[in-house]
């Protein structure tokens, strides 16, 4: 059964500027930090690459620090930065890591400068003290070429793995090739147009560290597999049908949207976030722009806020939705019924969304500084509409799989896994909670007034599929629950501003056009330059449906991104499957992929 955790928490840890962080720092390791930085609400450490593990041990383990989960992993590349934010004798590349504090609801950053030539950048590995860093380091080796000393299996994760050169590199170009271009057709670039100009005979891909075909079969499931939720291949290694190993191989849908928001103005980004995780897109929109808010120090209004989290918790429940119909689908032969109930419910919050913004999926509505409009006036009873008979619909989902036989012999202690490892595996969102892990950034992190609104945060100890399945069956009725209280919010702010009055943020109204020269000249500044935040480094971490989605943007004070980079809640949580699937049957695999919920379309961003 379900838990659920108060609907208040404590206060967070009187930080005073982590002023306790640093000093109990220089006092064990006097050597080790180089630098502290504090700015927009955030600090950063600066680390001697050769400490990087005894300190990463010492904040993780020491009590009253207690940083238990690695957010956030990554690296950049800092040699086109402008000399203000350069450092005599700074090092090209930099590891980034975002350490969060369960109990004391406060995250830190540490830098640490990478060692070596250029060509080999290197940094001591994560994965002795966090597995999540697995990934994570491959990552960003394949990425940025960063060297983690210490890692089990070092190859690229993304990219082609014979791919020459790395991606997010400054000196790489962003098509990751020159393209070239001609006005004629008799130019030699045109000569092999139509016929086959790759060679025939596949190559073969290395197997995974660990994986020996000598002694057990190795089958691929997937990339073309529907209970894969996308192009994902697993590379299966069995003796007989049970599972020894599992390792998944992403990087088939790779989009570079991360290259391509370092080459787009802030504003401009935000219709890319729609397409990483296209069942969350509301949610994405509101994460990527909380991130730049933070960074422009912009205050935004109360209405733009409660309309912000009646979308993000209907995004929620449209999400799950998609994740209920499938993964029953996938292991209940009750799954065709429900997969027509579960989209007919989807369905009516798609028509809202096209109401107050004229799209359903790729919505692009939340923008920096507020909302892109108001939302007219039957939005508010068409939602309350919803509410009333949602939870009824949810009754009706609960009736037909709860006594499942069928679906509980699927989901019953299949795919467990244990607090210890949820955490160390960096897990977030319902897969972290069915672990009995309390952890949901609207109450550990509160944005967009979330703090204002009482709900809980359904937990299981079982740490098994059927966990999971309860986690969000609940997590659905705590939505309704929200939602009901910003409506009234919206209610109360009718007539007030939907976006931030900063017109160096956002557009001011059509109708100042017509009377404020001041109006006009802020309009055309923004449409031909964008906003120019100050120079700088922010990490925005909010609750998507599937778990912590991240943003870190670097600015140089320019009206692009100098580095940004998404943390991906599914692309961390596929990671888990090794673990959850080894000693289980061939079959239990479609039901472990499904309790993760993910989207390929993230994964591969």
């Amino acid at each position: 059964m379900t838990s659920v955790a108060p609907a208040t928490v404590a206060d967070p840890v009187e930080t005073k500027e982590f002023r306790d962080v640093e000093a109990r720092l220089r006092e064990r390791f006097p050597a080790a930090v180089l630098d502290v930085e504090r700015a927009f609400g955030e600090v950063d450490f600066t680390v001697r690459a050769a400490d990087l593990l005894s300190v990463a041990r010492f904040l993780r383990d020491e009590p009253g620090l207690e940083f238990v989960h690695l957010a956030d992993l990554t690296a950049v590349d800092r040699s086109a930065l402008p000399p203000r934010q350069r450092k005599p004798g700074d090092k090209r590349f930099a590891g980034i890591y975002h350490l969060f504090s369960f109990s004391g609801r406060r995250r830190i950053r540490l830098t640490v400068p990478a060692e070596g030539p250029d060509s080999k950048p290197t940094i001591p590995s994560l994965y002795p003290l966090w597995r999540s860093a697995f990934c994570m380091e491959r990552e960003a080796y394949d990425l940025m070429g960063i060297h983690y000393e210490g890692h089990p299996d070092l190859r690229r994760i993304m990219m082609p793995w014979d791919w020459v050169g790395h991606p997010l590199r400054k000196d790489e170009p962003l098509g990751g090739e020159e393209v070239p271009f001609s006005m004629t057709w008799n130019d030699p670039e045109f000569a092999t147009l139509g016929k086959q100009i790759m060679d025939p005979p596949p190559t073969k891909a290395p197997l995974p560290k660990g994986v020996d075909p000598t002694q057990h079969m190795v089958l691929n499931l997937g990339p073309h597999h529907p209970a894969t939720h996308g192009v994902l291949r697993i590379a299966l290694e069995l003796d007989g049908e049970r599972i020894v190993s599992a390792h998944p191989d992403t990087g088939y849908l790779h989009s570079g949207f991360e290259k391509q928001g370092e080459h787009v103005r802030y504003k401009d980004f935000v219709p890319y976030t729609d397409r990483m995780d296209y069942t969350s897109a509301m949610c994405n929109n509101l994460g990527y722009c909380l991130a730049v808010e933070k960074l422009l120090g912009v205050e935004i209004p109360p209405r733009a806020q409660a309309i912000r989290v009646v979308v993000a918790e209907l995004q929620r429940i449209a999400a799950h939705l998609i994740w209920l119909a499938t993964h029953i689908l996938d292991t209940s032969g009750t799954g065709m019924s429900l997969l027509m109930y579960a989209l007919r419910e989807r369905e009516m919050i798609l028509d809202i969304f096209e109401m107050i913004c004229g799209a359903r999926m790729t919505v692009s509505y939340v923008r920096i500084g507020g909302v892109w409009k108001d939302v007219p006036p039957a939005f508010v009873p068409k939602v309350e509409e919803f509410c009333d008979l949602f939870l009824r619909r949810l009754d009706e989902y609960e009736r037909m799989l709860s006594r499942s036989v069928v679906l509980r012999k699927r989901l019953e202690g299949i795919g467990v896994l244990s607090k210890e490892d949820a955490i160390s595996l960096g897990v977030t969102g319902p897969l972290l909670r069915g672990s009995g892990v309390y952890y949901d950034l609207r109450k550990l992190a509160p944005y967009s007034g979330y703090d204002r609104y009482e709900f809980d945060v359904p937990l299981s100890n079982r740490g098994d599929s059927w966990g999971r399945y309860e986690v969000r069956m609940q997590e659905m009725r705590q939505s309704i629950r929200i939602i009901r209280q910003a409506l009234e919010d919206v209610k109360r702010t009718e007539g007030e501003p939907c976006k931030t009055t900063d017109r160096k943020v956002a557009l001011p109204p059509r109708d100042e056009l017509d009377t404020s020269m001041e109006a006009l000249i802020h309009h055309f500044k923004l449409v031909t330059e964008g906003i120019k935040p100050p120079p700088g480094e922010v990490y925005f971490g909010h609750e998507n449906p599937k778990g912590e989605l991240g943003f870190y943007i670097v600015s140089d004070g320019g009206p692009k991104p100098y580095r940004l980079r998404v943390r991906g809640p599914s692309f961390v949580n596929i990671f888990a499957t090794d673990t959850m699937a080894r000693g289980q049957l061939l079959s239990d695999l479609i039901a472990i992929i499904g309790s993760i919920d993910i989207v390929l379309g993230e994964v591969d961003r």
